[in-house]
């Protein structure tokens, strides 16, 4: 067999240049969204935790704990890449789906939220993770930021004396 000749056009033969779609129609994204989200919520991850009192204290337990939903999970529950999933949200020839896409962002993005919330999720880790992390410049009396240049160990030792100042 002979490899096709330099600068054909054969591709312009094809009735569907290129891979197909993973979801024919937004509905059928939807649909994989909503079997993801029964698998989570069936699935849990489960927290080792000791019995605090009691007959049992020291004992240890399995914990059931909600599973966030995220877009990542969703990409390996259908057996794709993050980025094969993330198309449907920003790519032009996948502008039918944005407003599922956009439904689905919302919905994982809220679950997080919530579940940070309450208690059920960590917090620091869903903050960092939607964004929501506080921003806080520290500058000396020159306005010039106190820490540029520096190492994490070294930024640690400086707010160590900082607070010894402060607490004197």
């Amino acid at each position: 067999m002979c490899a096709a000749p330099k600068g054909n056009k054969y591709y312009l033969l094809a009735e569907n240049p290129g891979r197909p779609k993973l979801f024919p129609t937004p509905n059928d994204l939807w649909k994989a969204f909503c079997e993801y989200r029964k698998w989570a919520n069936k699935h849990p991850w489960y927290k080792n935790e000791a019995i605090k009192g009691g007959d049992l204290a020291g004992e240890i337990v399995s914990i059931p704990i909600e599973r966030p939903l995220t877009l990542g999970g969703f990409a390996v529950y259908i057996g794709c890449g993050i980025n094969t999933i993330q198309r449907y949200g920003r790519d032009e020839e996948y502008k039918e789906f944005f407003t599922v896409f956009t439904r689905i962002e919302n919905e994982t993005r809220s679950q997080k939220f919530e579940g940070a919330a309450v208690g059920t999720f960590n917090a620091n880790i869903i903050a960092r993770d939607l964004g929501l992390v506080e921003k806080k410049e520290l500058t000396g009396k020159e306005g010039k930021d106190l820490f540029t240049g520096l190492t994490d160990a070294e930024i640690e030792a400086k707010i160590i004396e900082y607070e010894k100042q402060r607490n004197k």
